[in-house]
């Protein structure tokens, strides 16, 4: 087993008034040469968007941009059409594919939006833009695996990879394991909230572990923990 520990302080990060964000692996004015990306998994940011603030009409393309919403409402519009709001529970996958205009704003003047934005490298380029969103009950993640997005026909919510997201609401001194769909996979963990020992590591609020050449993952709350976990493939070749 091979593991790379990312401890929050560590992430770059960027302060625009209207946006507070934090980058697991390099993006815009923050670059680390040892972290670029894990394998196929390329962006995993840590956004607040304050009230009434947000990122205007921009292009995309090429990539699966899976978005997380954790607290408030993110109302989303895209050159396909759709004007939609994200909710807390809700999970959006986007295929960029031959290329998207959207923009994404905190929905509320009052209270911020508070989200993960997460982008994964299709398994082909140049695929016909798509868009899906959908509703996850937090009560089915409690001490359980909840797979939120997998690849296609895999699942309901699914993005255009060989990639599955996973979340865990983890009560103090559970344990749960996780298992690979793939042993050549990578894992990349990130502790949404709690502390865990997770491969032998503990981590804590927003600690990332870049896990690979395993089959499984143990994980232990020391306290009340909620945990997102990225299975991803590290070549092209690992299908």
């Amino acid at each position: 087993m091979k593991t790379v520990f990312h401890k929050a302080s560590s992430r770059g990060h960027a302060h625009y008034g209207w946006l507070d964000t934090h980058y697991t692996f390099s993006f815009a004015d923050y670059y680390d040469p040892g972290r670029i990306h894990f394998g196929m998994l390329r962006v995993l940011n840590d956004d607040q968007i304050e009230g009434g603030g947000g990122f205007g009409r921009h292009p995309h393309d090429n990539m699966e941009i899976v978005t997380i919403v954790l607290e408030g409402e993110l109302e989303h519009k895209d050159s396909m059409g759709h004007t939609l709001v994200i909710h807390p529970n809700e999970v959006q996958v986007m295929s960029a594919g031959t290329g998207i205009f959207h923009s994404e704003y905190n929905k509320n003047s009052d209270i911020p939006v508070k989200l993960f934005q997460i982008w994964v490298f299709p398994d082909k380029k140049n695929l016909t833009p798509r868009y899906d969103q959908m509703i996850f009950d937090p009560a089915e993640r409690v001490n359980r695996w909840q797979t939120l997005v997998s690849p296609a026909g895999t699942g309901k919510l699914w993005l255009n990879q060989r990639a599955w997201f996973s979340r865990i609401d983890l009560d103090e001194s559970s344990s749960a394991q996780y298992t690979l769909n793939n042993p050549a996979h990578g894992v990349y963990v990130f502790v949404i909230e709690g502390a865990v020992e997770a491969a032998g590591i503990k981590l804590e609020k927003r600690d990332g572990l870049a896990v690979s050449e395993t089959g499984s993952i143990a994980f232990t709350a020391m306290k009340k923990s909620e945990i997102l976990v990225i299975e991803i493939p590290m070549t092209v070749k690992d299908e």
